[in-house]
Formats: structure tokens, C-alpha cells, sequence
């Protein structure tokens, strides 16, 4: 079995061809490239998965938002009815519009909320998994040659 890295140092300093390197070197420069190989599939995995986690916490934030802004629109509009049944003037009116505007407010951030929410799952590290399997294809077919 031989590997694409061609020239090999010997102990003495001389450059060796991959045919004339040992197995052990090979296995030890095998060994290294692994090494370098897993470390960088994990700085990747942590880099997108923080990037979702960024995506559920917007989402999270903005699903709580539209629920203290809904709860402020049902106040409002628990305030419109008492004054529309206390007495029948144009300011329950007033209250009624900012209670609908406060229920569009609250309805279109849980949309947007849910948009990120779902950009954000599954929580898996896509692009690392993708990653990991060509770089196993690539040994499978080198470990065949």
C-alpha cells in the first residue's frame, strides 16, 4: 500500500521515493494525516452547529416575543371591550384597532420565528457529516490500490 505523499525524509536526511519508505514511516505520516484530518472535521462540526444554535436562539427570542406581544394585544383588547360596554363611544374603537395591530405585530414575528426555528434543525453538522464520508470514500479507495 502506498501513499500520494512521494518523497519521504530518512533518518540521515536523504529524500526517499514512497517505494522506498519504510511501513513504518508511511503508517506514521498515515497517522499524522488522520490526526490533522479529525481536527479539522471538528473545528468544522463546531462551527456550524454554532451557527445553529445562533438560529434557534433568534427563533426562541422571537417566539417569546410574540407572545408577550400577544398577551399585550389580548390586554388591549380586553380593554376595548370594557370600554365599548361602559359606554358606546368611538374610544373602544381606538382600542380595537391597537389590539388588532398588536395581534398582526405578534402573528407575523411567531412566522418569522418558526422560519428560523426550522433553519436551524436538526441540530446535525450537515456539512461535516458530508464531509467525513467523502474523506472515508477516499481512503476505501486508496486503501484499495
Amino acid at each position: 500500500m502506498t501513499m500520494t505523499n512521494s518523497v519521504g525524509t530518512s533518518s540521515a536526511g536523504t529524500k526517499k521515493s514512497a517505494d522506498e519508505r519504510s511501513v513504518a514511516e508511511l503508517v506514521q505520516d498515515m497517522s499524522q494525516q488522520l490526526s490533522t484530518l479529525v481536527r479539522d472535521e471538528l473545528r468544522l462540526a463546531k462551527a456550524e452547529l454554532g451557527e445553529k444554535g445562533k438560529r434557534a436562539g433568534i427563533g426562541a427570542g422571537l417566539f417569546g416575543g410574540a407572545g408577550v406581544v400577544s398577551l399585550y394585544g389580548l390586554a388591549a383588547l380586553l380593554f376595548a371591550a370594557g370600554l365599548g360596554l361602559a359606554k358606546v363611544v368611538d374610544g373602544w374603537l381606538a382600542a380595537l384597532i391597537i389590539a388588532v395591530a398588536l395581534f398582526v405585530v405578534g402573528g407575523i414575528m411567531a412566522l418569522v420565528g418558526k422560519k428560523q426555528v426550522n433553519q436551524a434543525v436538526p441540530p446535525v453538522p450537515e456539512q461535516t457529516v458530508q464531509s467525513v464520508k467523502a474523506d472515508v470514500e477516499t481512503v476505501k479507495e486508496r486503501a484499495h490500490r
